[in-house]
């Protein structure tokens, strides 16, 4: 497999995300992220290897670090080896782990730093995307694990309660969408173009909202998403959606204050550029982590698509000189957040996951229909 050094000076605080705890750093090429992590947490991530059905839902899991350092910034090895690419097997690159032993006592973080040493490298899903449009939906209508503390219980049932989680099983957690150049500083949008909703903007929105909160996610006409692009992209979406459905079907899991992360290129000529090739079966150097290639949007386009595929399958990673290749990188979605996770067998699917992602095939088929 093949491997580089990671060593702390490569690595620099991770700002690319819609949600989610403060800490989590990247390699400054930005092809992978390093997220501190609970043990159960990265336990979990180690089971993945097991499971290749679900992990292929997941972002690249390449395996266990451990932080150091007042505010976790560096790692405890001058150099560590990181496998850039992965089937899904995690990598031997931790050290010896010391036992965490849980606290009886539950404190809300309020989304801040985790406090731990530990953490895990993973497949940063943004890189490779010139704009990416990023969007964090947490799903479920039960938030909480079954070892959660009594606090902590009626506190995500207030939450679930005062939100969409309770009626729709899903929730915007955060949003980053970019607006276009000519937007840098003005509407909302930072200098850079993009404009951020916060943990605060999902939770204010009823069930008769959430629609024109998704839109707003996905017609960005003022960066070139004009609605005909929009409409491509989420049917790939709505595709996407229904393989995850079937995987939480088939396998027999319970995942809590899980989230799925949906991204897409947010530039349109990018965008159409991307789908363009990727119909005209034209590949890149493989520059980035990789994402997944999904169908198209509607049967003259799925036709091509289907011909596409059976030419060129996702076993054929290679051009004829052997270079590494990918697909345009279009867009992909990844389930994330395991610190509540675990499988169960003979339990049946999860019902309260399940629950979310069906409203938003049906949410997302809407907008479709609108647009």
């Amino acid at each position: 497999m093949p491997q580089f050094s990671l060593r702390h000076s490569q690595l620099i605080e991770f700002d690319n995300s819609a949600a989610g705890h403060e800490g989590v750093l990247s390699d400054k090429s930005g092809d992978f992220i390093v997220k501190p992590c609970k043990q159960a947490e990265i336990d979990f991530y180690d089971t993945t290897a097991s499971h290749p059905y679900f992990a292929r839902f997941i972002p690249t899991y390449y395996g266990r670090l451990k932080l150091q350092g007042e505010r976790n910034t560096t790692l405890a090895a001058n150099s560590l080896p990181i496998p850039m690419l992965s089937d899904h097997e995690p990598a031997d690159v931790s050290l010896v782990l010391s036992t965490i032993t849980a606290d009886p006592t539950w404190f809300p973080t309020g989304g801040g730093q985790i406090d731990t040493d530990e953490a895990v490298a993973l497949e940063n899903v943004a890189a490779g995307f010139q704009k990416p449009n990023i969007l964090d939906v947490k799903l479920g209508a039960r938030l909480w694990a079954d070892d959660a503390p009594p606090a902590k219980r009626a506190k995500l049932d207030k939450v679930a309660e005062e939100t969409t989680s309770r009626t729709l099983g899903l929730r915007i957690a955060g949003m980053k969408t970019w607006l276009g150049p000519a937007a840098a500083g003005k509407g909302g949008a930072k200098q850079d173009g993009y404009r951020t909703y916060g943990k605060s903007y999902g939770k204010n929105l009823k069930a008769n909202e959430i629609y024109q909160g998704f839109r707003s996610y996905f017609l960005t006409e003022n960066a070139g998403v004009t609605k005909i692009l929009a409409k491509k992209v989420i049917n790939r979406f709505i595709r996407d959606l229904e393989d995850f459905q079937d995987m939480l079907e088939h396998e027999e899991s319970r995942m809590y204050s899980s989230s799925l992360l949906f991204i897409y290129e947010g530039d349109g000529n990018a965008l159409e550029e991307a789908i363009n090739e990727e119909l005209n079966g034209e590949r890149r150097p493989l520059e980035a982590a990789n994402g997944m290639h999904m169908g198209a949007d509607n049967e003259e386009e799925s036709d091509e698509s289907e011909d596409y595929k059976d030419e060129h399958s996702e076993d054929e990673d290679e051009d004829e000189d052997g270079e590494e290749v990918q697909w345009p990188k279009v867009q992909v979605v990844k389930l994330i957040d395991f610190a509540h996770a675990s499988w169960t067998p003979g339990q049946g699917p999860d019902l309260n996951l399940l629950h979310g992602v069906k409203n938003l095939i049906q949410i997302f088929g809407d907008l479709v229909a609108d647009l």
